[in-house]
């Protein structure tokens, strides 16, 4: 995708995935304008993208050499109306996200892409929210986005092509692997992810194991790269929860209820890494 002056990208919410997916953009030379209402947020999340540029740089996925784009922020969408590509990274949760796309249906110019980042809201349920709903898409970036190079897209039974066209320039620009699916709960990725956390989180309420032990077997006999405990705890283990109550109310299946011990977590604010505490202890 070319940016010409003026263009830019959208990022609404700066919590972990919206600081995450800001971070991958302004790496590529974007321009990006991060929203959020709480300007306190705002105010944490430069810090948070200068500390995750920096990773970035360190780990291999920035170079050393790279021009970083501007980075604006704001407590409001009026400034989205000029935006390229507008990508929503609010909470998992229905209302909050319906309110911003319905919001950022009425702000941006037509043509523009509105692309949620969810992990298990159906695309054509957001898309009902919208002025437009073909111009609604859905990605599922994973965490941390900078360094994952694959994205998972679903197209919702409205989504147009030319939507489908914008965001694929979009990502070649972002120099990520899209993957198209079809719109279900969960999509492949957290469908198949999310319970299986759910069950390893259950095996330690029961006493069966530690998490560390979990994990030490699912990375050395399974092939699981970092182990599903230490997953969740990347995750956020308030954004698991929140996603497997969506799994559970629309597919019905009990294997998607939270346990006691996720939910427990979430009550005492061990939400993982972001918080410094959840199935281990972080040095924030």
């Amino acid at each position: 995708m070319n940016i010409e002056p003026g263009e830019r990208i959208t990022v609404v919410g700066a919590g972990v995935m919206g600081v995450g997916i800001a971070t991958l953009a302004l790496s590529r030379g974007l321009p990006v304008l991060l929203i959020d209402v709480d300007p306190v947020r705002l105010t944490d999340a430069r810090t948070r993208i200068e500390d995750e540029l920096r990773i970035a740089q360190l780990l291999g996925g920035l170079r050393e050499d790279a021009v970083t784009g501007p980075l604006e922020t704001a407590t409001t969408t009026v400034g989205a109306g000029d935006a390229t590509v507008v990508i929503e990274a609010t909470t998992e949760d229905l209302e909050i996200k319906a309110k911003v796309l319905a919001e950022l249906s009425a702000t941006v110019r037509p043509g523009t892409p509105l692309v949620s980042n969810t992990s298990s809201i159906p695309i054509d349920e957001l898309a009902g929210y919208a002025q437009r709903p073909h111009e609604v898409v859905g990605t599922h970036f994973m965490n941390p986005p900078y360094l994952i190079r694959t994205v998972e897209v679903i197209r919702g039974a409205r989504t147009g092509e030319d939507t489908m066209l914008s965001l694929n320039r979009c990502l070649a620009a972002l120099g990520r692997e899209p993957i198209v699916v079809a719109d279900a709960p969960g999509f492949v990725t957290s469908r198949l992810l999310h319970p299986m956390i759910n069950d390893a989180a259950r095996i330690v309420q029961e006493g069966t194991a530690s998490a560390e032990a979990v994990d030490t077997l699912m990375e050395n006999c399974l092939g699981h790269r970092t182990g599903p405990l230490r997953t969740a705890d990347l995750i956020g283990i308030d954004n698991l929860v929140d996603s497997l109550k969506v799994l559970h109310e629309r597919t019905g299946d009990d294997g998607c209820r939270p346990c006691d011990l996720l939910l427990e977590k979430v009550r005492l604010g061990h939400h993982g890494r972001k918080s410094g505490r959840g199935f281990y202890e972080y040095a924030n």
